[in-house]
Parts: C-alpha cells; structure tokens; sequence
C-alpha cells in the first residue's frame, strides 16, 4: 500500500525525472522559494556553473530536504523548463486560435515568433535553461517533447483550416515549421538586440504562407 510521501511523488515528461511536489502550504512555499532562487543562480552564474550547494547556501535550506524536493540540479532546472514551456505553449495557443484560413497562417506564425522571442527577453533565465538541455540527454528530452506538443498544436489548427490535406504531411510540416521558429529564435538570443531583429525580421519573411496540399 503506498505511504502518504509515495502519493506526492509525481514523475516529470522525461524519464528519470522524479521529484517530491508538497502539498501543504509551508513545503509549498519552501519548494517555491527553492525554484525562485535557483532561477535566479542560472541567470548569475549560467547552467553549467550551477550546483545544488548553491541553491543549499542561498536559501538555507539544508540539502537533506533540498533533496526530498529535487533529486539533483537536472530535476530542477527541468522543473523550470517545465513552466517556462507552458508559457510557450499558451503563447502558440492564443495566436493560433485566430488561423480561420489559410491567409491567417503567416500572421499568427510571425506572431509565435515574435511571442517566443519576447519571451526569452523578458526571462533571461530562459536562455540557461536552454542552454542546460544542451548538455543533458534528460532535458535534450524534455525539449523534444515539447516542440513535439507545439507541433501538435499547429497541426490541429493546419488541420481545421485544411482538412481535405494529407495529415502525414501537416505532422511533417507542422515538426519542421516549429522547429526552425525555435531554433531561428534561441539563434538570435545570441546576438545584439539591432541583429537579433534584422534577423528575426528576415526569418518571419521565410515563414510558409502556404499549405502542403496534394
């Protein structure tokens, strides 16, 4: 029969990726000022810097009950990954909600960018967090997964626009065009805020007005 502390484990997207998620008000407000502080770690010190003796010696938080929450820095940089791509997510909702037609298809993808872009902008931490799935097969997964699920999004809405086109090639076309508007925008993170726009500027002018309809 599983124990009170089995029920609040909860198992993350990618494989692995275990952790305690508290449901009492004061292990909840721990557990957020952990989140808090080591987003704040990856913006000073960048991911590959970062350490669970870090978090530890921030919040005071001794690495016993660190530990009870967090199995080690991947689940915690995952964690934030986790909410950040939830943000995304809603973003490509909200814009793709306005694609009534083929010709809506072009605005709201400039629009994803653009919202995506903002996004890392706006949450430096973002640009750590995507730094550390570079370098972790855990969080290689994660990302994957969901640039997957934003795939999913767009094709539904390619799908309602045109649901006379072949659903392999909207999957196909939806991975691609997701994949190149996340890589398109963590390339120009990289770059001067004058280049990154000249850039971004230029991709959107490359994004599909079209469909893949046979």
């Amino acid at each position: 029969m599983p124990t009170k502390k089995t029920k609040q484990m909860e198992t993350g997207t990618a494989p692995g990726f275990l952790r305690l998620v508290p449901t009492q008000k004061r292990s909840r407000e721990r557990y957020e000022r952990i989140l808090q502080c080591a987003a704040l770690l990856l913006t000073e010190k960048g991911s590959g810097a970062f350490r669970m003796s870090d978090v530890v010696e921030r919040t005071g938080i001794p690495f016993g009950s660190l530990y009870q929450y967090f199995p080690d820095k991947t689940a915690i940089i995952g964690t934030l990954a986790e909410r950040h791509h939830m943000v995304g997510r809603t973003c490509v909702e909200q814009h793709l909600a306005a694609v009534k037609s083929v010709k809506d298809l072009h605005p709201a993808l400039r629009g994803i960018v653009d919202g995506y872009f903002r996004m890392f902008v706006d949450e430096p931490v973002m640009r750590d967090i995507w730094q550390a799935t570079q370098a972790d097969k855990t969080l290689q997964k994660l990302d994957r997964e969901d640039v997957e699920f934003l795939a999913g999004l767009l094709k539904a809405a390619l799908t309602r626009i045109a649901p006379q086109a072949n659903g392999q090639d909207l999957r196909a076309f939806a991975r691609l065009t997701m994949t190149l508007i996340a890589a398109a925008v963590r390339h120009a993170i990289t770059l001067k805020p004058k280049e990154a726009d000249r850039l971004l500027a230029l991709f959107k002018q490359l994004l599909p007005k079209t469909l893949p309809v046979h």
